[in-house]
């Protein structure tokens, strides 16, 4: 996969699950360093 995000910050919000966490997998997955948000804490552990 291309890391297109690569030396970029993706800053994603409601990123326990859903939406919110698919685009914080894949804004990783693409290279970028991820900062999420969201609860509850028990649902963020991959």
């Amino acid at each position: 996969m291309e890391k297109i995000f690569q030396n970029k910050v993706a800053i994603v919000t409601g990123g326990s699950f859903g939406i919110g966490k698919a685009a914080a997998i894949a804004f990783a997955n693409r290279g970028a360093k991820v900062m999420q948000i969201g609860f509850p804490v028990k649902s963020m552990k991959w």
